[in-house]
């Protein structure tokens, strides 16, 4: 049986679905024995090329949006690169982060496959602007010992990235020494091992759960939302979060 994703929206000029953890976007060559892809994914459920204005990591599932011609394309790339278009991801991260806070932290630019080619990688240094609003939405202690600790914290953190750098979110947490459970490259571990064994979830636990803009072609507001996944869910049960979620304005 096909493959296909769920659709969160389509007209005739654009597509956008829920990923799943675990799902590249496109072909890459750090995971070049990936059969799997998003874009061909979704290219064969809808009937037509589609085309990629925005990414999400492997790990992160959520709303993923494809153009459906290469004028859209080009449109709402650059409504990306303007910061006119709204994202929220939900996190399950290590410790109690502040309330709420403004995380504006420069990173240095990571190249992606087509720079890899290009032999940008090996060129000086380029340091981008990164800017992340957060809110903690709850908490949670379990009696699980650390390294320096009889118990182990966690919040649940509402991010909004205001700018769009590679690996934005994850390195903003990292920074914060709040990481990501479930992320390998800049969380820790032995949480991430604990979450595992504890939850049974393999995955990194961020998820886009919102994204707003304005229709390139039409002009009018397009308002998407995507419920969590279930392996995500399951985790915030678990937690005793799922309240905290009825609470907000996406769910």
């Amino acid at each position: 049986m096909k493959e296909v994703l769920p659709v969160l929206y389509q007209d005739e000029y654009l597509v956008a679905v829920h990923k799943p953890s675990g799902l590249l976007v496109h072909r890459s060559m750090i995971d070049r024995h990936e059969t799997r892809f998003a874009m061909q994914i979704v290219r064969d459920q809808v009937g037509r090329h589609v085309y990629p204005v925005h990414r999400l990591d492997k790990g992160t599932s959520g709303v993923l949006l494809f153009a459906l011609d290469p004028a859209t394309g080009r449109s709402l790339s650059g409504a990306f690169e303007a910061k006119t278009v709204g994202k929220d991801y939900l996190a399950v991260v290590r410790g109690w982060l502040p309330e709420a806070g403004h995380i504006d932290h420069a990173l240095v630019r990571q190249a992606d496959d087509y720079g890899n080619q290009l032999g940008l990688a090996s060129q000086e240094p380029v340091i981008q602007d990164a800017v992340t609003d957060y809110v903690r939405l709850a908490t949670a202690e379990l009696a699980v010992a650390n390294d320096r600790y009889p118990t182990s914290r966690y919040a649940l953190a509402l991010l909004h990235p205001v700018t769009g750098r590679r690996h934005q979110l994850r390195r903003h947490m990292k920074h914060l020494s709040h990481p990501i459970i479930g992320d390998a490259t800049y969380g820790k571990g032995p949480h991430n091992r604990m979450f595992a064994e504890r939850f049974g979830v393999q995955r990194m636990l961020l998820a886009c759960t919102r994204m707003h803009f304005i229709h390139p072609v039409s002009g009018e507001a397009v308002d998407l939302r995507c419920a969590l996944a279930d392996d995500m869910q399951s985790v915030i049960d678990a937690l005793g979060w799922q309240d905290v979620l009825l609470q907000q304005p996406y769910q």
